[in-house]
């Protein structure tokens, strides 16, 4: 199965075997997703002047333009496409730039390409062409209509009326997960090369309606770290103590304990740690309008004192035990 590995050379090295494959599944050429995003870049990097801790914030779920060639091959109207955006979630951490973090985010919605996959999890079911055999037909998330290039959005909404062709998907993976990617592993590396540890904050949310466990529980907040294996349970611990301590319902890992890149990125034991952060929408979203209520600014506000408090997590609870990650 192709895809990006925790070996971070073979990382390094596997996009260019697969956009090798992926040309010549092709035809020898893909197209660009330059005229998806001219005026709007398809993603960017807010950053402070100078970067003072060893943390990096990624929001790759919360982008909300949508192209308009993109719009015009869907079935769905600009409303009912949003059901998978995790709305201003890259306004609810962006506090976390002045206190010295980078931040990653997607400005490509999620209904156009979802980063939280494998580059190639594919689903045979939405294109015209058979898939190359390193495609990932078989997860669960193609099954569910929630591959890299999604099928559905929402409550099981198709998002295109017909078939794909493979050079679409080629092109979006190419040209906007690859790189999108490439700077995520930039910032981390730089990270990790100037304090000797990197932490991930992997930002997104979630819809109302879920439940943790016991139906009668709606969790505010739900912490995933890959049940362990994705970051120091010390850091773990310490996001669900401050979460908590302000008052929110907090879950751990049920039912999300987070994506690829919680899982690809999260190498605790090189010092490299990953946290998904799920924030339920009902807490500062409007979910028929998508606007704002009320409760954004004071929730902005508490993840704004959420971010600092967790950059004062003492420094020996997440060094690593192992040779550190060497910079890519």
């Amino acid at each position: 199965m192709a895809g990006f590995c925790r070996n971070p050379r073979a990382a390094a090295q596997a996009p260019a075997r697969e956009g090798a494959r992926a040309r010549k599944a092709d035809g020898g050429s893909f197209m660009s997703a330059a005229p998806d995003f001219t005026a709007t870049p398809a993603f960017a990097v807010a950053g402070p002047a100078e970067q003072r801790v060893p943390f990096v914030f990624n929001s790759p779920h919360s982008g909300r333009f949508y192209p308009p060639r993109f719009l015009a091959m869907s079935r769905l109207d600009a409303a009912a496409i949003r059901r998978s955006e995790d709305c201003y979630v890259d306004e609810l951490f962006g506090g976390a730039v002045a206190l010295g973090a980078p931040m990653l985010a997607a400005n490509f919605p999620r209904a156009y390409l979802d980063v939280n996959r494998e580059p190639w999890e594919f689903d045979p079911r939405m294109f015209a062409e058979p898939l190359p055999p390193y495609a990932n037909t078989r997860s669960a998330r193609v099954a569910g209509g929630l591959g890299t290039v999604p099928r559905l959005v929402g409550e099981g909404q198709e998002i295109y009326p017909g078939k794909l062709p493979l050079a679409e998907a080629v092109m979006r993976v190419e040209t906007v997960y690859k790189p999108y990617h490439e700077e995520l592993r930039r910032l981390l590396s730089r990270t990790h090369a100037a304090f000797g540890v990197a932490v991930l904050i992997d930002c997104h949310s979630m819809p109302a309606s879920v439940r943790a466990g016991d139906a009668a529980i709606r969790p505010d907040f739900i912490v995933g770290d890959r049940f362990g294996t994705a970051c120091a349970p010390a850091l773990t611990e310490a996001a669900i103590a401050i979460l908590i301590g302000m008052g929110y319902n907090v879950a751990h890992n049920k039912p999300y304990a987070g994506g690829f890149i919680t899982e690809h990125y999260g190498r605790p034991a090189q010092g490299l740690h990953a946290l998904q952060i799920e924030v339920n929408r009902g807490l500062y979203l409007n979910e028929r309008t998508y606007e704002p209520t009320v409760g954004f600014a004071p929730l902005a506000a508490d993840m704004t004192r959420f971010c600092a408090e967790m950059m004062a997590v003492p420094d020996r609870l997440i060094e690593p035990d192992a040779p550190p990650l060497a910079a890519e």
